[in-house]
């Protein structure tokens, strides 16, 4: 990719956001209340990059994240070329092993802290959570909270957009938390 740029798109839960860099894509916006609130929210701590047409492999993202939110795809999107840079190294490590985390499967947040070698780090795993600029490609939505409860979410909808990904998923039984 050798320019930056931005764009939205629909998907079957709605508007979603992508922005893109030299390095791969610098962020993913699930949807919130109105397209433009979903751009503010994309754009929020980037240099804002025009609107553009995405090239041919941010189109492939795009369509990936739109299967996936459609049920169409059970795949992790980990060839999607995210351009972590600005992030911290525990961050990105916490957002490594959660892309891995195949779609129908959860973690809770202790699970992943231990994975990484310290459960005394759910809160700060749940707070890179709360941080991730790449969901649904870094899957969030499918860590948990203790005891296998919904926990927080920072998409519009919070816990409810969360809970409809994993039942999309087929993680979650329909009806579950309702």
């Amino acid at each position: 990719m050798e320019k930056g740029g931005h764009a939205l798109f629909n998907t079957a839960i709605g508007v979603c956001g992508i922005a893109w860099g030299p390095l791969g894509v610098l962020a993913v916006q699930l949807p919130e209340a109105d397209s433009a609130s979903t751009r503010e929210r994309l754009l929020k701590g980037l240099t804002p990059p025009p609107e553009d047409a995405p090239p041919p492999p941010v189109q492939a993202a795009i369509e990936g994240v739109q299967a996936l939110l459609e049920g169409r795809a059970h795949r992790n999107l980990c060839e999607i070329a995210l351009d972590m840079t600005r992030l911290t190294p525990f961050q990105r490590g916490v957002y490594a092993y959660v892309r891995a985390i195949p779609p129908g499967q959860t973690r809770t947040y202790g699970e992943v802290a231990q994975a990484l070698g310290d459960p005394g780090l759910a809160r700060a795993v749940g707070q890179a959570m709360g941080h991730n600029p790449f969901a649904p490609v870094v899957p969030c939505h499918r860590v948990l909270a203790a005891g296998n409860q919904p926990g927080g979410f920072s998409a519009g909808g919070g816990a409810r957009t969360k809970l409809r990904m994993l039942m999309i998923e087929g993680a979650l039984e329909r009806g579950l938390f309702d």
